[in-house]
């Protein structure tokens, strides 16, 4: 294993869920990390079929209004609908991964964490996931320098694990078509801003230095134009005069903990419909 990927790991007192398999590491490992790029170089369909056609056909097919319009169906006939089954993507704290394994434990939120995975072994996000037993993923980063086979491999674990959402929590690299093609309109993302105002990531410093009164929190499914995604809900809140930036993060943050876990549960009960247009509905 890579010695200081390692201690990284070690310093962070991370679970040992948290380590990559030594198949990252091996010589092997290098071998297939280059047969990885090659393949992505040419087309995403060619890189995805290394993961069997049979995970492919599924990606096209299950779309989320397929997902969704059974789970709508089961809740209108009056019949159980299970947990929504969901992976987090993280690089830091986590505090919003927290939010969502609160509602869960409260019983507010049907969902399930089926997988944390985060782009740095020292997040601490890891170890909330591990104090709540959800088991969790990082790569080496040999495998993240290229964004399509980390995606590549991200999207195949989470098709090993059951997802049907991949809900993205302060994960500050940017999804790529492996991911999104694998789940079609089944990437959800947080901004902390009014999309579409204030895009990419400073969204509260920007609204903060450009003296708006008005701002909030986005989600939105993510897609391949950053930050210009179907929105699926949007919270507003005032920039008090006087308000220092500290405290209006602070304040937004807040607002994310509250509105994230709502929409994971709109999906739970199959509510969102993305129309044609690329607009988002939210049925009773």
């Amino acid at each position: 294993m890579d010695n200081e990927y390692k201690r990284l790991i070690e310093d962070a007192a991370l679970p040992p869920e948290a380590l990559p398999s030594d198949l990252f590491f091996n010589e092997g490992a290098e071998r297939e990390v280059d047969r990885a790029k090659a393949a992505v170089a040419g087309s995403y369909e060619a890189a995805f079929a290394r993961a069997g056609e049979r995970l492919a056909a599924r990606a096209v097919r299950e779309g989320i209004n397929e997902i969704e319009g059974r789970r709508a169906a089961l809740r209108a006939a009056g019949e159980q609908v299970p947990p929504v089954k969901i992976a987090v993507l993280i690089s830091g704290s986590g505090t919003n991964l927290q939010a969502i394994i609160d509602r869960i434990a409260d019983g507010s939120l049907n969902a399930e964490i089926a997988l944390v995975v985060s782009s740095r072994p020292s997040a601490a996000g890891l170890k909330r996931a591990e104090t709540a037993g959800i088991q969790t993923l990082t790569l080496s980063k040999d495998i993240y320098a290229d964004p399509y086979t980390a995606d590549e491999v991200i999207a195949t674990e989470l098709f090993r694990a059951g997802v049907e959402f991949v809900v993205m929590a302060g994960y500050m690299r940017m999804v790529h078509s492996p991911l999104l093609a694998s789940f079609p309109n089944r990437v959800i993302n947080l901004h902390p801003a009014l999309l579409p105002s204030f895009q990419g990531a400073h969204g509260i410093e920007d609204a903060y230095r450009r003296g708006a009164k008005v701002t909030g929190v986005t989600v939105h499914i993510a897609n391949e134009v950053y930050d210009q995604g179907p929105i699926i809900a949007q919270e507003p809140m005032r920039i008090e005069e006087g308000m220092g930036l500290e405290e209006l993060e602070a304040s937004i943050h807040a607002v994310e903990h509250e509105l994230y876990p709502q929409v994971v549960q709109l999906l739970a009960d199959g509510r969102v419909h993305v129309e044609d247009d690329l607009t988002v509905t939210i049925s009773a």
